[in-house]
């Protein structure tokens, strides 16, 4: 069999048939010479005389249909190679169309053509004017064809009418079946073609398909069977009687049909005719559910699987529905809920068991706590026979009534109290006490006799700071106090948190060094007073680099390692009284010092 129906799918436009027309296609409302494959026409010319309708295919919201708005000249609206069919068989044409157009126009009028590669036409079927109408109609045109010697064949659908104002139509589900024979059907020599049968019965069926003696000339036969997934041949079947075996039987749909062509033809699809379709039901045995446990006051659900009647009982209750509802719980619906049902003369019974629990309340030992960080606490909740801490971060065991908690940040712990079918939660806060970070700022600097200031920083959580020790501090309390040491110093700034958690602290070095005083003037005239240009304190640097220099910038004096006092001389030879410019190192400890020398005599 040859079934063309344009496929499905989810999008409401499918794809092109290619070359299968010399009309254009667009994936929207189409136009004079144009065609869409499509699900439905909803929302096409609906002000224009457009019939509103879907595809022709029974039960296929997803099918398309091929929908053609004519051209104005006449052509082929429709071409396709079939495969190849049988020789000497006779075939039924099928086609469903539909005129789209609610108006007096212009009507379809189509030829069905059917003709060989090589251009011999076997057979022409004309559909006439297809009438408009108020309402829309599918038609249904069919016709017959025998297949010569040659077997590969065209179809052709001729649209004879010009378009404009009207000719407008749609094609679906066109099919090409083979003719047989007549075919008569028995179920256990009675006329008929259902049986029902029970679940977990067994039984068998002698299932009879006689076909007419003189329509082959050398007949063959094969039985299949389809259980839902599509029909498959039963292996060894092949005369016209099959008898279908049931043990312990499960419920389901079980359908045979016999298969019949001529012996060279039996394999070939489109060669061989199917008789119809017997079918034996299995129905199912009651089975009952219920959507418990539940709640006090909550919601009971009761369900049962497809039965032609039903009947609950349990406590305090009866029902004929299908799925009853049982509302506002209470512990006296707790338990056993029987089903009956009937289906197909098939009566079985289930039964279900309905439990209704007590609300639960999550209860905890407390509801907030301080810890220090680093340290953990013991949580504890009841109420339930489940718990579910959140989040799970820092939790010995999430899901123990009691787990040891250990977090690094402030933290809201929630406990999910359940016994089954019933919940509750409750909520622990955890307040961190972060351990301080102490900075007591970089080591430092200054010369005898000078003041600087401590550069503390602290971070996290504390109640107080001080500095130790507090010599030569203005405010050891105070993250930046102002120190004057007499002598280098170590100071260290310590941070007290709450609670006694861990305290922290940092160092900070002050360097004292002495306070040099370079003299701007001497008088080298042997008189013996300030006859040599001397620098106090420098006298124990090994490191001091000393330099002078006339106006011109001319040397006249240097000093390295150890300090040598100047007297005034350049090459042993005294120098004329002047201004002379000198530079001072003493270590890495200080600057270097500039400035100018009177030089008297």
């Amino acid at each position: 069999m040859i079934n063309l129906d344009f496929d499905r799918g989810q999008p409401l436009f499918g794809p092109s048939i290619g070359n299968a027309t010399t009309y254009e296609f667009v994936s929207a409302e189409p136009k004079d010479g144009e065609y869409t494959i499509a699900k439905n026409t909803i929302g096409m010319y609906p002000d224009n005389g457009w019939h509103q309708i879907s595809n022709h295919t029974p039960n296929d919201p997803n099918g398309y249909m091929m929908i053609v708005n004519s051209s104005i000249n006449p052509g082929i609206v429709f071409q396709k190679t079939l495969s190849p069919l049988c020789a000497g068989t006779t075939y039924v044409f099928e086609a469903w169309v539909v005129n789209l157009i609610n108006y007096p126009g212009i009507r379809p009028n189509l030829n069905f053509q059917i003709e060989t590669k090589t251009g011999q036409i076997l057979k022409v079927y004309n559909s006439g004017e297809i009438p408009d109408s108020q309402v829309p109609e599918w038609l249904r045109f069919a016709t017959t064809f025998t297949v010569g010697n040659e077997t590969d064949l065209v179809l052709k659908i001729i649209n004879l009418g010009v378009g404009g104002i009207g000719n407008d139509l749609a094609f679906d589900d066109i099919s090409i079946r083979a003719c047989g024979p007549i075919i008569t059907q028995k179920i256990d020599s009675l006329e008929g073609l259902n049986e029902d049968l029970c679940e977990g019965e067994s039984a068998s069926y002698r299932l009879e398909a006689s076909v007419s003696a003189d329509f082959y000339a050398n007949p063959r036969y094969q039985w299949q069977s389809n259980t839902g997934a599509g029909w498959n041949d039963i292996v060894g079947e092949r005369s016209m009687v099959f008898t279908a075996v049931f043990n312990n039987a499960r419920a389901g749909t079980y359908q045979y049909r016999l298969l019949t062509a001529d012996e060279s033809n039996i394999n070939s699809p489109s060669c061989r005719v199917s008789s119809s379709v017997f079918t034996i039901r299995v129905n199912g045995e009651a089975i009952a559910e219920n959507s418990g446990p539940v709640c006090v006051g909550g919601t009971i659900q009761l369900s049962a699987r497809n039965a032609a009647s039903y009947s609950w009982t349990g406590p305090n209750f009866s029902s004929q529905d299908q799925n009853p509802i049982l509302l506002n719980a209470s512990k006296d619906m707790s338990g056993d809920y029987i089903l009956t049902v009937t289906t197909n003369g098939c009566t079985t019974s289930d039964t279900t068991t309905v439990s209704v629990l007590d609300q639960v309340k999550a209860l905890t030992d407390i509801t907030d706590a301080t810890i220090c960080e680093g340290d953990s606490l013991r949580l504890s909740a009841s109420g339930g026979i489940s718990y579910e801490w959140i989040p799970s971060d820092g939790l010995s065991n999430p899901k123990s009534p009691n787990p040891t908690v250990s977090p690094k940040e402030n933290t809201v712990y929630r406990v999910l109290v359940s016994n089954g079918a019933c919940f509750d939660y409750a909520d622990i806060n955890i307040t961190v006490i972060k351990t301080p970070i102490v900075n007591a700022g970089i080591d430092i600097k200054i010369l005898e006799g000078q003041s600087t200031r401590l550069n503390g920083k602290v971070t996290g959580d504390y109640e107080r700071i001080y500095w130790t020790p507090t010599d030569h501090l203005d405010d050891p309390s105070s993250l930046n106090p102002t120190a004057t040491p007499p002598t280098s110093i170590r100071y260290t700034l310590t941070a007290v948190p709450r609670l006694g958690c861990k305290i922290a602290s940092d160092e900070v070095f002050i360097k004292v060094s002495p306070n040099i005083i370079i003299p701007n003037s001497f008088s080298p005239n042997g008189d013996g007073i300030n006859d040599m240009w001397v620098v106090p304190d420098t006298y124990a640097s090994s490191q001091s680099f000393i330099k002078i220099v006339n106006r011109n910038g001319q040397m006249v004096f240097q000093s390295n390692g150890s300090f040598k006092p100047w007297d005034g001389k350049f090459h042993g030879r005294d120098l004329p009284s002047a201004v002379y410019y000198y530079s001072v190192y003493l270590s890495d400890e200080f600057e270097t010092f500039s400035g100018w020398i009177n030089l008297i005599r």
